[in-house]
């Protein structure tokens, strides 16, 4: 026969007290193997093991009936523990967007009616989030031709994962908030009219614009790999940039395409685009986990010094910038 035990040996094996042993035996979740003369409740080591596993299990968030029916056999411990896996997680994610609330109104020092805001901005769901960022760009992109703003539209895209970091979250409430902020909005508006308003407002043809945005894309794309400016493939780039400058302003030959390209330094297009969008790029950096952020206008600055760095040779601008 199996040694018996008292309760009070009980309570010092288990970690558990006498009361929440007595509770369980009253409640049918452990019975006693027996009981003394006397009357008092004995455990044999099976009733120890399962108070043990009665105790991990009730700090893992288990309910009792829960527990009476793994240890009748009705349910797995595997099943009850992927449950409470699920309501953790859960539990979990509620408690990082609550902690993301707070610390972005402790930074900030929010005003009262910012606080509502910022809750439900962190609570919004994946469509909510993908319809407050279409919104801002179909607002920004109202009235100007369309398509121009396909190229410079996806990068920004924010994309929050699934179980995103309190960083993250951060991230998204002040991205959100900018997004929604009325002057943000006006501003970027206005740098997009100015380089894709209607053609009829333009200087430039539709066609020559088109051709530029792909000039500007594909120099971007050699900027953000590390082309060097004097490559094959950026004098190329350079020549038909010439050509483009060319064919934009009638009547200026290679050469003088070539010095107007140098004499318009990009800094001021530069540094204003950086003034515009240097915070959004941050932040949508860290919502997406890219671990490098995308430079500032880099196909501007890069294509100028492609230009620069063209050998005088007498085709340097005479290419097709097709």
């Amino acid at each position: 026969m199996d040694e018996l035990y008292p309760i009070g040996d009980v309570a010092r094996r288990t970690g558990l007290s006498v009361t929440t042993i007595r509770f369980y035996a009253d409640a049918g979740v452990v019975v006693p193997t027996g009981h003394s003369g006397a009357g008092y409740r004995l455990y044999d080591v099976r009733a120890i093991a399962a108070l043990e596993l009665v105790r991990t299990l009730r700090e893992l968030g288990a309910g009792l009936d829960e527990i009476r029916r793994v240890l009748a056999g009705e349910a797995g411990v595997r099943d009850l523990a992927a449950h409470h896996l699920d309501l953790v997680e859960s539990q979990i994610s509620r408690l990082r967007t609550r902690r993301a609330v707070l610390r972005t109104i402790v930074r900030q020092d929010s005003a009262i009616e910012q606080v509502t805001i910022m809750h439900e901005l962190a609570t919004l769901s994946d469509d909510d989030r993908d319809r407050l960022v279409d919104g801002f760009w179909t607002e920004i992109a109202e009235g100007l031709d369309a398509g121009v703003l396909d190229d410079d539209v996806p990068p920004y895209r924010p994309r929050l994962p699934q179980d995103p970091t309190t960083e993250q979250l951060e991230a998204w409430i002040e991205l959100a908030d900018l997004v929604i902020e009325p002057g943000f909005r006006q501003a970027v508006r206005r740098y997009y009219e100015q380089l894709y308003a209607p053609e009829q407002d333009r200087a430039w043809s539709e066609e020559e614009i088109q051709r530029q945005v792909a000039l500007l894309t594909e120099a971007r794309t050699a900027a953000e790999a590390g082309q060097p400016v004097d490559a094959p493939p950026a004098r190329e780039l350079a020549r038909r940039y010439v050509a483009l400058v060319m064919s934009m302003d009638g009547g200026l030959d290679a050469a003088e395409a070539r010095r107007l390209i140098a004499g318009a330094e990009p800094s001021a297009h530069v540094d204003r685009y950086r003034r515009l969008f240097d915070r959004y790029n941050a932040l949508v950096a860290i919502i997406n986990a890219i671990t490098h952020r995308r430079a500032e206008a880099p196909g501007v600055t890069w294509l100028h010094e492609a230009v620069k760095a063209l050998p005088d040779t007498p085709d340097h601008g005479a290419r097709s910038a097709d």
